[in-house]
């Protein structure tokens, strides 16, 4: 997954106004903001246009995504977010244990490999 910065500034232009119907929906997920709310870091699988593509973790933002984690994130939090998502997406073990039974390992592997496309490790 890509790491992307978000100015406040282009939010609108991002995601649409604040009424439903002008709103446009993005594949991203929301994992930190500055402290003042004029940034954001999102994790996106697709390249994302007119947002910054990031290396790693810049400084001055504040976890979001979980706040049981705290508020410090850097590259490992990112991976570790990327994981639970991952974990998150992907059916319960009695699920998959069923699919197997019923419709063997391929469609079972074409099952788990649509969360894996989704979520892919950095």
């Amino acid at each position: 997954m890509n790491l992307y910065k978000l100015e406040a500034s282009n939010w609108n232009a991002f995601f649409g106004g604040p009424n439903r119907e002008d709103s446009i929906e993005r594949d991203v997920i929301r994992i930190a903001q500055t402290p003042s709310c004029d940034a954001f870091l999102l994790l996106a699988k697709d390249v994302q246009d007119g947002l910054e593509l990031l290396d790693s973790v810049p400084l001055g933002f504040n976890f979001t995504y979980c706040q049981e984690w705290g508020l410090t994130i850097d590259d490992a939090v990112v991976d570790r977010v990327i994981l639970d998502l991952r974990k998150k997406a992907y059916p319960i073990w009695q699920d998959q244990l069923d699919d197997i039974y019923h419709n063997g390992i391929d469609a079972w592997k074409a099952t788990i490999k649509t969360t894996k496309d989704k979520y892919p490790k950095r």
